[in-house]
């Protein structure tokens, strides 16, 4: 498959970046590229840790050993990583729950385990504790690791985790707010006369008869405050286009290009840079035989497509190998299609 100048450059610029996301439609082979990058960057002795946000995880099973939801060492320089969306939605509620517990009297605590444990299965739950642990990965990239690969889930779920840090920004900021009234309003109770304001038993903001108000205020604030600069970090990571990268990766069909169409749409919408589409699986034109091509007269339009719908993209196209690709030497294989 001959080189496509714009798309080389892209890719090689890719192992200059601190994060790369790799997604696209299901299926479509995100996982065989973001490890091929991952091992690539690591051949070329970057330290690299590449994670798998996608529930039906398969990094795994492309580097050819168990990775699992605690980061594994695979090579010298590359280590794997499978965020397992249930864990990480008890991580965050567990921690939740020690937060809530230091600012409420310990009569509260029975009730906010069952609140808490309902709140689990709520929607969004598991986004959002999945967001946070993405924000504290991506803070890793350029401290402990020099670059950070996350293949993806489905595209719609990818979108739904890069617009999560402005609503939960938004939220944040909402109660800090709600906190700064209460406490106006503690103040202006003290200068009437009124003494401290006091909360009954079920007030998580204004304390009950046993606690300071000051106190616990500041440890709401440092608690809130502290989860917006972790969100809007990763915004500005996101957004950085020195720092990070995002490749959509298609198949030459129907489905693959609608859904990467709207992704590309969407992406942009929210200003999130995209660095290069990966064309995967194309028929390599030496395959012979009538089935093959007849299958290449059905792809040929659809290549047509994406070269005009994608055209202000840089673009690679990745043949369909004869094999599986599992483990690290035919990942560099990968990798070297890739970039070489």
């Amino acid at each position: 498959m001959p080189p496509h100048g714009p798309a080389l450059n892209a890719l090689h610029a890719l192992l200059g970046r601190r994060i790369v996301f790799v997604g696209g439609k299901g299926g479509v082979g995100k996982s065989t590229i973001a490890a091929a990058i991952a091992a690539t960057a690591a051949e070329r002795g970057r330290s690299c840790l590449a994670v798998s946000t996608d529930p039906a995880h398969s990094l795994g099973d492309v580097f050819g050993k168990a990775v699992g939801h605690h980061e594994k060492r695979l090579t010298e320089h590359l280590w794997g990583l499978e965020i397992d969306p249930e864990d990480e939605a008890g991580r965050h509620i567990a921690a939740v729950k020690q937060q809530m517990k230091s600012l409420v009297h310990p009569r509260l605590y029975a009730e906010i385990d069952r609140q808490l444990d309902l709140a689990r299965f709520a929607p969004g739950t598991m986004e959002a504790a999945l967001l946070e642990r993405m924000a504290e990965l991506m803070a890793d990239a350029g401290t402990r690791f020099d670059l950070v690969i996350f293949d993806t889930a489905p595209t719609g779920h990818t979108l739904r985790l890069l617009s999560l840090p402005e609503i939960m920004m938004a939220w944040t900021e909402g109660l800090l707010q709600h906190q700064e009234r209460s406490s106006k309003l503690t103040s202006v109770l003290k200068r009437f006369g009124g003494g401290a304001a006091k909360g009954d038993e079920l007030s998580l903001i204004d304390a009950p008869a046993d606690h300071r108000a000051g106190s616990r205020a500041e440890k709401l604030s440092e608690i809130l405050l502290a989860r917006q600069r972790k969100l809007r970090r990763a915004r500005e990571l996101l957004l950085d286009t020195e720092a990070t990268s995002f490749i959509l990766v298609l198949n030459p069909d129907k489905l693959s290009i609608l859904e990467s169409r709207k992704a590309l749409e969407s992406l942009e919408r929210v200003h999130v840079p995209v660095a290069a589409l990966i064309v995967n699986r194309v028929l390599p034109a030496e395959a012979g035989g009538a089935f093959l091509e007849a299958r290449r007269r059905q792809e040929a339009p659809y290549l047509a497509e994406i070269e005009r719908d994608f055209a202000r993209l840089p673009r690679r196209l990745l043949p369909l190998l004869p094999d599986d690709v599992n483990g690290l030497d035919a990942l560099r294989q990968i990798g070297r299609l890739l970039l070489d």
